[in-house]
């Protein structure tokens, strides 16, 4: 086994909070910082579109957004076609701070779909179909990024970009962690309250999503919610929450209605984002996992004796139920497969059915998950609807497709590709290296 060289650099505070302890290349920070503009961050989804069936009841909406982040965009197409936003689905989930086109299947016929105005929201194509979709029907996304108010000057920013490429080209990716917006760049809490979930806690459940103020949300958010944590005062809190917190006011009306349902109150929420709550638990003991291979040195891009190896899938893919484990017999075959992107190294996504990998790999993953005295029954959640966690496998290394970088006076332009589930900012941030997750 071939251990990579000490490349790594520590992360700031912030991020260690989150699981990425860690950037694989040591360079020079560029800094600056993302969406400035939502035109600085463009998303384009790359779907796998239903097929076109003229009788079909449900309608296939291919839809550019700007400064809509999904759920509350779902949410209002809901409100407006006067039904239960369970009835609108769409593939994954986009932030807000941005222009994203992606697909959504809607639950009603065409002309009803038709007539909905929302500002910032086109509609670019639309037609009948019978299909229907689910959280991961894509093959991923095309992004085209503004980096603004970078640190050095140009001639040095290049030579950042050039180094950091070239060293991300030869481990043929970027370590894999799940990004800053998957807990909350403003308020990273989504894996706190994820936590509380799995330990079948569900007031600190709330207490954390209603409480946890930060310093860059607006005074007023963070004043009620600083309040709130302190008093515990439920009717108090929804008089003092400001009304565009409408999931937070949801969860008080709900609170003074029925006081003590915890479980009642984190039911308010759209069940994709109670989802998310313990899919960010997931992805934060996944983070920790992969810091914990990079302070060991074990390779990122190449297996090690116990390494769980995912195959992949007719789209190229990697395919997170078919897998290998690599032994002396077959290490040097994966290893190739790997090197091609034919195949992918992973670390588990803990849940329910979840199986630890052999050797050092195997070691870690079950040092993480005994740290932090979860079991895997904490993610059979009966008491949250669809909620329980099988978990999986996910590639410790995300290939970067079709990469070009571009220089303007004052701003650098990415663009790329990467498949589904895998972060933009965490390929960014190994040439920003910012340590704010604002930044981000």
């Amino acid at each position: 086994m071939n251990r990579p060289e000490s490349l790594f650099t520590d992360s700031g505070e912030a991020e260690r909070r989150i699981g990425l302890e860690f950037f694989y290349t040591g360079d020079e920070p560029l800094g600056g910082r993302l969406r400035a503009e939502p035109e600085d961050f463009i998303v384009e989804e790359i779907s796998i579109m239903p097929p076109e069936d003229p009788a079909g009841e449900n309608t296939a909406v291919l839809l550019r957004a700007r400064y809509w982040e999904t759920n509350r965009l779902v949410r209002e197409l809901a409100r407006r076609l006067r039904m239960s936003r369970k009835k609108i689905m769409f593939a994954g989930t986009k932030d807000r701070r941005a222009v994203t086109t992606q697909l959504f299947v809607i639950a009603a016929p065409m002309q009803e779909v038709a007539n909905i105005g929302l500002t910032d929201v086109e509609f670019l194509r639309m037609y009948p179909t019978k299909a229907q979709i689910g959280m991961g029907d894509l093959i991923g996304n095309k992004f085209s990024i503004v980096l603004k108010d970078i640190e050095p000057g140009m001639s040095e920013a290049q030579q950042i970009c050039y180094s950091v490429e070239s060293k991300l080209k030869s481990l043929g990716g970027f370590p894999n962690f799940f990004g800053v917006q998957r807990f909350g760049a403003a308020r990273p809490i989504t894996h706190e309250v994820g936590k509380f979930m799995t330990r079948k806690e569900p007031e600190k459940a709330v207490m954390a999503y209603l409480g946890l103020a930060s310093d860059f949300e607006q005074e007023g958010s963070a004043m009620a919610r600083a309040h709130f944590a302190s008093t515990h005062n439920i009717p108090e809190a929804l008089h003092d929450f400001p009304k565009e917190l409408s999931f937070e006011v949801a969860m008080l009306n709900h609170l003074v209605k029925n006081p003590d349902d915890y479980v009642g109150a984190l039911g308010q929420l759209p069940q994709n984002l109670t989802m998310m709550f313990i899919h960010a638990y997931q992805s934060f003991l996944f983070n920790r996992m992969l810091s914990e291979r990079m302070r060991r040195g074990l390779p990122l891009n190449e297996p090690v004796e116990g390494d769980i190896v995912l195959k992949v899938d007719k789209n190229g893919l990697p395919d997170h139920e078919q897998w290998l484990t690599a032994d002396s017999r077959n290490i040097a075959r994966l290893t190739e497969l790997v090197r091609q992107h034919k195949a992918y190294v992973s670390a588990v996504l803990y849940g329910t059915d979840s199986e630890f990998a052999g050797g050092e790999p195997g070691e870690i993953e079950a040092k993480i998950i005994e740290q932090e005295g979860v079991k895997s029954r904490d993610f059979v959640l009966s008491e949250y609807e669809k909620l329980s966690s099988r978990g999986t496998r996910r590639e410790i290394v995300a290939p970067v497709r079709d990469l070009g970088i571009s220089f303007g006076e004052d701003s650098i332009r990415f663009d790329f590709t990467l498949t589904k589930g895998c972060y933009a900012t965490t390929f960014l941030r190994e040439f920003m290296k910012a340590q704010e997750l604002t930044k981000y």
